[in-house]
């Protein structure tokens, strides 16, 4: 792996970390207002129980990102990120939102596929033909 790609993938991946824990310690608080907490929930249509369970699956998923080893928790991981991102983002335009309020998720989404396609060999999940 090249030392540019190395470093494309540590800066997207301590952002998506960052963007994730602080949006999941919101949801996990319950604060009232702010992005992901309880008033837009409300505005979304979801359930305020919905919180804990996002922002507990934001914790585990950043950890599982960041240690070594287990690529296939990783994948895991990355395929949550991208689904709760891409639900997130179609949430609020279905809601009636504009562009704008999406764009958090969008940011988050874009992290987590630079983060997800940059990622160094050892941290890929190999796959093995046995059909040879």
């Amino acid at each position: 792996m090249s030392k540019r790609n190395k470093i494309i993938y540590w800066i997207a991946t301590l952002w998506m970390s960052l963007g994730m824990a602080a949006t999941g310690i919101v949801q996990l608080m319950k604060v009232k207002e702010g992005q992901g907490g309880v008033d837009t929930m409300n505005h979304l249509g979801y359930p305020v129980y919905l919180l804990t369970l996002l922002g507990i699956c934001k914790i585990l998923g950043i950890i599982a990102i960041l240690i070594p080893r287990y690529p296939l928790l990783k994948e895991w991981a990355y395929a949550g990120f991208f689904f709760m991102m891409g639900g997130a983002i179609f949430s609020h335009i279905a809601a009636g939102g504009s562009i704008t309020e999406a764009l958090p998720a969008l940011l988050l989404l874009v992290l987590t596929v630079v983060s997800w396609y940059f990622r160094p060999a050892e941290r890929k999940l190999i796959l093995v033909n046995f059909s040879k």
